[in-house]
C-alpha cells in the first residue's frame, strides 16, 4: 500500500492529499531516508512522522485493506512516540500565553511597566 493512503487509512491525516503533501515536504521518513507519497510499506517498518511541531515514531503492524474507524486503528500500528515530545508541546504553549495578539490594543500600563522592566536588565547584561 502506498504511503500517503496508508496514513490516511490509520487516521493519521484528515485527507489523503494532506498526507501526500506531508510526504512531499519531507515529513515522512523510514530510517531518516524522505519518502514519495508512492513508497510502497509494508509491515514491521518504522515510521517517523513530523506533524504539529511533534516527532511521532509509529510502527507499522498489519496494512489495513481501507480506512478504518477510530477504534480499529490500534490493530494496525503501534505509537512507540515518547512522553517528553507531548511535554514539549505543552512547553511551547504556555510561551505563546504571554505574548498579546495583534490587534487586542494598547499595552497595559502594567505590561508598560514589565516591558520597560525587561528591557532595563537587557541592557545591564
Amino acid at each position: 500500500m502506498r504511503i500517503d493512503k496508508y496514513l490516511w487509512c490509520i487516521r493519521f491525516f484528515k485527507t489523503r492529499s494532506l498526507a501526500t503533501e506531508a510526504c512531499k515536504k519531507g515529513h515522512i521518513k523510514i530510517a531518516n531516508t524522505r519518502l514519495k507519497p508512492s513508497k510502497e510499506v509494508y509491515g514491521d517498518e518504522l515510521l517517523l512522522i513530523r506533524k504539529n511541531q511533534i516527532d511521532y515514531t509509529i510502527k507499522i503492524i498489519a496494512i489495513p485493506p481501507n480506512r478504518i474507524g477510530a477504534k480499529l486503528v490500534d490493530l494496525y500500528r503501534k505509537d512507540l512516540t515518547p512522553k517528553e515530545a507531548f511535554e514539549k508541546t505543552e512547553l511551547l504553549k504556555y510561551t505563546k500565553d504571554y505574548y498579546r495578539k495583534k490587534g487586542v490594543g494598547r499595552p497595559t500600563k502594567k505590561d508598560r511597566r514589565d516591558i520597560e522592566d525587561y528591557n532595563q536588565t537587557l541592557e545591564e547584561d
